[in-house]
């Protein structure tokens, strides 16, 4: 799994939640139809194609967290983030991982 984190930006979950206790901005970065599925709640949907065009959504936010399904389009988005000079984005890799933090 370390090759993966390291490819992937992911994050350990002791990390992820204390990111996600303290108020982080949650961002899923799946397809709208996703999201409908089942969602983290006080997250918002912003999906992975959508994520350069809504840069302002993310301003002045301390601290951001994206998930997604597996961990994929969660590190792309942070990847996109990162090349705009957000610095602190985290990948919280799957939404379920970051659900059950919530859910604590």
């Amino acid at each position: 799994m370390g090759f993966f984190n390291n490819v992937f930006g992911g994050s350990n979950n002791e990390n992820l939640a204390t990111l996600v206790n303290e108020g982080a901005f949650l961002v899923d970065v799946r397809s709208p139809g996703e999201f409908a599925e089942g969602n983290v709640i006080g997250s918002v949907n912003i999906p992975l194609d959508q994520v350069q065009n809504q840069l302002a959504k993310f301003q002045n936010k301390k601290q951001i967290v994206v998930f997604c399904r597996s961990g994929n389009r969660s590190g792309q988005a942070k990847a996109i983030l990162e090349q705009n000079d957000f610095n602190n984005v985290t990948n919280g890799g799957t939404w379920e991982d970051v659900n059950k933090i919530v859910k604590k």
